[in-house]
C-alpha cells in the first residue's frame, strides 16, 4: 500500500539548486580538461601581459639601453617618382609625400621615458589586417574582421622592448673598445635598413635593438611602394592617405600594353625605395647638422624632443644601408647611387624581385639563410646562388673586400621577429632548426663583424677564416683551414667568398694562433664582437658554446662567464 505524501515533501530533482550544483561539480571529461587549460592559460597571459599564442619580444643583450623614435617628416619636394597610376581611381600609384622610419639608437643608460612602448603592430590593426586580407586574394566586407580579430589577438599586446623617445647616449659615456682602449662614441655609425616584401618597419625590431645595443644607429624604414601591408601617410592639414598591398595588375597600362609587366612593375617599386632610402639619409644629416628641433617640429609622429642634441653624433664616414630579401633587393640598388654608404649588409636578395644591381664599389656582406641557399631556384635563366655569388666575387674584385656566406639551419625570417614571436610555428613552417634566439644572435654577429671592419679595417670572427664551401654544402677547406677554423665557427656557416687568408704553421686541432702584430679575433662582451689581442697566445673557441672563450695569456688561463660577460675567472697560475 503506496503511503501518500504531501507535495511539499517530495524532492525536487529538477531544482535551480541542483542544477546550478550539477553545473559547477568537476567532471574530469576531455572537454571540461580542455576548456580548463585554455581559461588558466588566457588567465596567466592576463597577469603577466603576455600576448595569447605568441612569445614576448626579448630585451636586448648589448651593453646600452636602446631608444626607438618614430620619425615621419614630409620630403624636400613631394612628387611622383613614377607616373603609373591606378585602373580604378587615375591616382598615382608612387606619390612620395613623407618618408617613415624608425631610428634604433643607444640610449643614456636608466632613463625614463613619459610614452608608452610601440606596439608590434601599429595601430589601427585593422589596416594592417586589410593588407595582409589583400594579400591572402581573401579581401571582402567579411574578411577583413576575422583578419583584424586574429591579429589582435595574436599580437596585439607586443610592445617592442626600446624606450621612447629617451635621449641618445652621452658622448663622454665610458665603453671600451675591441683593444680594451677608451672607446669614442662622440660618432656612431649609421645603417639604414629597407625591410622585405609583405613587411614593415616592426619586422626587424629585434635586430634593430640588438644592434643599437652595440652603439648603432639604425633607421629601420616603412616603404610606401606597396610592400607594407598597411601604412597611413600624413599630410598637411591633419589629411591622410592609406596605403596598402596592391599588385601590377591594378596598374593602368601605358603607351597601348594589355597589362604593366612584373618586371616593370617592380622596377618602378625599387625607384621609389631608392628616393626614400635617400630621404631617409637626408633627414639623418639634417640631425647631424644640428637641425634636430626642425626635424622634431615637422615630424607627424609627435616624437623626438631631443633630436637637437643629434648634432655631430652620426658617423656618416662608416653609413652602411642593409636589407632583407626585396630590401636586399633594394639595398643593393640604392648602393649604385648612395655615394654617401661605405658597405652594404645583403640578407637573403631577393628570388622575384627584379634583377640585382652588380655596379657597387663598396665593401659587401652578403648573407643567406640556410633555405635560401638550399634551394635550387632559376634566376634569370641562371641559378639564384650563382648570381650572388658572383657579385660578391666581383665586388671583391673591385673593393678587395667582400663577402657571402649562409647561415646554417635557419630560414628566411630568422632574422626577423616573426621566429622571436611565434619560434614553434615558423620552425614548423619554414624548416629552421637552429633555437631562435641562437640564430639571430649569429647574425648580429656577423653584422657587427662587418661594421668594425669598415671602421678599423680589421677582420675577426667568421670574416676572418676565408672562402671554406665555394658552392652550399661542397666542403673546399684546405687542411691548413680545417686545422685551424674553430667547430664552432664552422657549426653556424659556410663561406662562399671572402678574402683569402694566411693561416699560421703551427696549428693544434681546435685552437688557432694569432700574433699581434697582424692577426686578432674579435668577440662582444656579452657574447658577440670584443677584440683580444694575445701575446704570442691563443684563442680557442668552445665547441658548446660559440660566445665562450679561453684566452691562454703567459702561462694564465682568463675564462668569460657564459652567463655573465662582464664576470670574468682568473684561474692563476699554471
Amino acid at each position: 500500500m503506496d503511503i501518500l505524501q504531501p507535495r511539499w515533501l517530495e524532492s525536487r530533482q529538477s531544482s535551480h539548486t541542483h542544477k546550478t550544483s550539477d553545473f559547477f561539480r568537476p567532471r574530469l571529461t576531455a572537454a571540461y580538461v580542455c576548456c580548463s587549460i585554455v581559461a588558466l592559460y588566457v588567465l596567466y597571459c592576463y597577469i603577466v601581459r603576455s600576448p595569447l599564442f605568441a612569445s614576448k619580444l626579448p630585451k636586448y643583450t648589448g651593453r646600452f639601453d636602446v631608444g626607438a623614435i618614430d620619425i615621419e617628416v614630409p620630403v624636400v619636394e613631394p612628387h611622383n617618382i613614377v607616373n603609373s597610376v591606378f585602373k580604378q581611381n587615375g591616382e598615382p600609384a608612387f606619390r612620395l609625400d613623407t618618408v617613415l622610419f624608425t631610428l634604433y639608437y643607444p640610449a643614456v643608460k636608466g632613463s625614463r621615458s613619459s610614452k608608452p612602448r610601440h606596439k608590434w603592430f601599429p595601430k589601427p590593426i585593422s589596416l594592417i589586417a586589410e593588407g595582409y586580407a589583400h594579400a591572402a586574394h581573401f579581401n571582402n566586407f567579411f574578411s577583413r574582421p576575422l583578419f583584424t580579430f586574429a591579429l589582435w589577438g595574436l599580437a596585439s599586446s607586443i610592445d617592442i622592448p626600446a624606450k621612447v623617445d629617451v635621449p641618445l647616449i652621452d658622448p663622454s659615456s665610458s665603453m671600451q673598445d675591441a683593444d680594451g682602449d677608451e672607446a669614442d662614441l662622440s660618432r656612431l655609425p649609421v645603417v639604414v635598413l629597407s625591410h622585405g616584401d609583405v613587411s614593415s618597419r616592426t619586422d626587424y625590431t629585434a635586430y634593430c635593438g640588438e644592434l643599437a645595443s652595440r652603439g648603432i644607429v639604425v633607421a629601420a624604414i616603412e616603404h610606401r611602394d606597396g610592400s607594407c601591408p598597411g601604412s597611413i601617410v600624413h599630410l598637411p592639414h591633419g589629411k591622410t592617405r592609406r596605403v596598402l598591398l596592391w599588385r601590377a595588375d591594378q596598374l593602368k597600362p601605358e603607351n597601348g600594353k594589355e597589362e604593366v609587366s612584373n618586371d616593370e612593375w617592380r622596377f618602378q617599386k625599387l625607384a621609389y625605395r631608392d628616393a626614400e632610402i635617400h630621404e631617409t639619409i637626408r633627414v639623418l644629416e639634417d640631425l647631424d647638422l644640428g637641425r634636430g628641433d626642425e626635424v622634431f617640429s615637422y615630424n607627424y609622429r609627435k616624437e623626438g624632443k631631443d633630436l637637437e642634441h643629434w648634432k655631430g653624433r652620426l658617423d656618416f664616414s662608416h653609413l652602411v644601408i642593409a636589407g632583407h630579401s626585396f630590401g636586399a633587393t633594394g639595398a643593393l640598388q640604392a648602393l649604385k647611387s648612395a655615394n654617401s654608404a661605405t658597405g652594404g649588409i645583403i640578407l637573403d636578395p631577393g628570388k622575384s624581385s627584379g634583377q640585382l644591381n652588380t655596379d657597387i664599389d663598396v665593401p659587401l656582406l652578403v648573407v643567406h639563410s640556410d633555405s635560401w641557399s638550399k634551394a635550387h631556384t632559376i634566376f634569370y635563366n641562371r641559378p639564384h646562388f650563382d648570381t650572388v655569388r658572383d657579385i660578391a666575387s666581383h665586388v671583391l674584385n673591385r673593393t678587395g673586400a667582400s663577402w657571402f656566406m649562409t647561415s646554417l639551419k635557419t630560414s628566411h625570417p630568422s632574422c626577423t621577429d616573426a621566429p622571436l614571436i611565434e619560434p614553434l610555428l615558423l620552425s614548423w613552417t619554414t624548416g629552421a632548426t637552429i633555437n631562435v634566439r641562437e640564430g639571430l644572435r649569429e647574425y648580429v654577429r656577423v653584422s657587427m663583424e662587418f661594421i668594425e671592419f669598415l671602421q678599423t679595417g680589421k677582420r675577426s670572427g667568421v670574416l676572418d677564416i676565408g672562402p671554406t664551401h665555394e658552392s652550399y654544402g661542397n666542403d673546399t677547406r684546405s687542411l691548413e683551414q680545417k686545422n685551424s677554423i674553430p667547430h664552432s665557427i664552422m657549426r653556424y656557416w659556410q663561406v662562399h667568398v671572402a678574402p683569402e687568408v694566411r693561416f699560421p704553421e703551427e696549428e693544434d686541432g681546435d685552437s688557432m694562433r694569432t700574433k699581434v702584430d697582424d692577426r686578432s679575433m674579435r668577440y662582444d662582451e656579452d657574447g658577440y664582437s670584443v677584440q683580444t689581442r694575445v701575446n704570442d697566445g691563443s684563442i680557442r673557441y668552445d665547441e658548446d658554446d660559440a660566445y665562450s672563450m679561453q684566452t691562454r695569456v703567459k702561462d694564465r688561463f682568463l675564462r668569460y662567464d657564459e652567463e655573465d660577460a662582464d664576470s670574468v675567472k682568473t684561474r692563476g697560475t699554471r
